[in-house]
């Protein structure tokens, strides 16, 4: 190794360090016993009274259960809400627990960017490893007891994630926690929940009203660029290609086609899932949605109207 590799070695080791020294405090070990018996995850305590974040799916079908955090202390929690779309939920510690942590914004994020998970892997607390992010705006399908969805925009990297590391903390260079570990895809393939300014919105609704209510297009899409011709006409760069829609869905009433590429929604520029996400929320609902699609080399404008999200 030259001397130049050691010196990058160091201060790859120093942020790690620093950033795994800055996070642990706040991330907790989950015990959980539900419908589904017992369980085990992470959380992360984003508030100074006692709030935490961690996965819908580790806190599926219990009210609460036990917590630990890396000063030895435990306390017991009781879940405030959870949404399995999002693959989110919010449990309280009695007792108050940690300080928050820093949340960032992972719509700053960019691909080869070095992120760190810290979790309770396989049951060994304040397990610490690095990647970096290898591609943004994944989609995760999920299964909820007999229901499958489709949780969008999820952050992959290619840090370390085992049983247990779900509903961890995925942070960025400076310990902010940009993510929620939601899932091990793969080999060398890590998920995070992103957070940002829609996930912010899930998360106060949770710790408001228990739950979030959505509306309902019915629509399966991914991000695509646009055509050069194309781009240069509307001055943006990415559009949502229309995969499926779902029969008798409001996107099947307003005409809407697989094959269709989305570019806005509401009067508003769309290029990826969080950019019509953040519009179907629960003031959507029942109310004219306006889209405009490009089809067959034409626009074409029709109106749609959500329905609530059962």
């Amino acid at each position: 190794m030259t001397e130049i590799d050691a010196e990058a070695l160091d201060a790859y080791s120093r942020v790690v360090t620093q950033v795994a020294r800055t996070v642990s405090p706040h991330v907790a070990a989950l015990s959980v016993r539900g419908w589904r018996g017992y369980g085990a995850g992470s959380a992360v305590v984003f508030t100074d009274d006692g709030f935490l974040l961690t996965n819908a799916h580790v806190v599926d079908g219990a009210a609460g259960g036990v917590a630990a955090f890396a000063d030895g202390a435990e306390a017991r929690f009781d879940l405030v809400g959870a949404d399995s779309l999002s693959d989110l939920a919010v449990v309280r510690a009695s007792g108050g627990g940690p300080t928050a942590v820093e949340l960032g914004d992972a719509d700053a994020l960019v691909v080869g960017q070095l992120v760190v998970a810290v979790g309770n892997p396989l049951g060994l607390a304040g397990s610490v490893t690095a990647g970096v992010v290898s591609g943004l705006g994944r989609a995760l399908p999920a299964r909820s007891r007999t229901a499958t969805r489709v949780i969008e925009d999820v952050i992959q990297t290619d840090a370390a994630l085992n049983p247990g590391n779900s509903g961890g903390a995925l942070a960025d260079s400076s310990g902010r926690v940009v993510g929620i570990n939601t899932a091990v895809a793969g080999v060398g393939l890590g998920l995070a929940v992103p957070i940002n300014g829609t996930t912010r919105r899930i998360i106060s609704s949770l710790m408001t009203d228990g739950r979030v209510r959505r509306a309902y297009l019915g629509l399966v899409t991914a991000p695509l660029p646009l055509p050069a011709p194309l781009a240069e006409r509307t001055g943006q760069r990415r559009g949502l290609r229309i995969a499926e829609v779902v029969a008798g869905s409001p996107a099947a009433q307003a005409g809407l086609h697989a094959g269709d590429l989305v570019l806005s929604a509401g009067r508003v520029p769309v290029g990826d899932a969080q950019g019509l996400q953040r519009l179907l929320f629960d003031d959507a609902i029942g109310h004219p949605l306006p889209l405009t699609v490009y089809r067959n080399g034409a626009m074409v404008d029709v109106i749609a109207v959500p329905s609530e999200l059962d």
